[in-house]
């Protein structure tokens, strides 16, 4: 997280709505000799309180989860872009980085086989409900035994949330309308991803200049 407060201005629910609607972000636990960082599809139920996700079983989480529950965080991205100073229109201005992240903090365990199923079934569902009018892809479309065998290699984890943090870096600290005139060169020249979705938060973000 970026340590100027002035891009931590998000309340926790704006936080937890990014991540529950991004739902795939970089789960990292400390491992014997470093970080172990997997990329993930996750369920963080509407209380904010829980994340849903699967892990395949041979991952190295999965077979540390075996012996005891794990301080864990996920990281989710979101827009980025590199900015120019010359962007900015004024004068002894530096390159930076806008990006906007969320991170969850929480422990981390595995939980008995026979949820994977449901579990797999909601997340199916959170994803394809976002590609309407196409019907739906099922778990019943599967021929029979296919599911049962895909399935024993992956195993089910429950996150409970503790810490929730966001950086929201989008100029906040210059005047609105020299933030306008980035998020404008922003759109149309960066380098990054989501570049026009970066671009209209910076310009949501009227108001907060200093």
């Amino acid at each position: 997280m970026h340590p100027n407060p002035v891009f931590h201005t998000h309340e926790n629910a704006a936080n937890l709505e990014y991540a529950r609607e991004r739902a795939f972000g970089v789960l990292a636990v400390s491992g014997a000799e470093g970080p172990w960082l997997s990329h993930i599809p996750f369920l963080l139920d509407e209380d904010g309180e829980t994340v849903w996700l699967h892990l395949l079983r041979s991952n190295p989480i999965s077979r540390a989860l075996k012996e005891a529950d794990l301080p864990a965080r996920i990281a989710v991205s979101g827009p980025d872009s590199y900015v120019s100073p010359d962007w900015y229109g004024v004068i002894d201005q530096v390159p930076t980085w806008n990006y906007v992240a969320v991170h969850l903090t929480g422990m981390l365990a595995l939980r008995p086989q026979d949820e994977l199923h449901n579990l797999l079934d909601r997340q199916t569902a959170f994803f394809e409900e976002r590609l309407l009018p196409k019907a739906p892809w099922t778990t019943s479309k599967m021929s029979d035994g296919v599911m049962d065998r895909m399935m024993r290699a992956i195993v089910p984890c429950r996150m409970k949330v503790t810490g929730v943090d966001g950086t929201w870096k989008l100029n906040q600290n210059k005047p609105d309308d020299v933030r306008e005139r980035a998020a404008d060169h922003v759109e149309a020249y960066g380098q990054g991803t989501d570049i026009a979705v970066l671009a209209a938060l910076m310009r949501a973000a009227n108001g907060q200049g200093q």
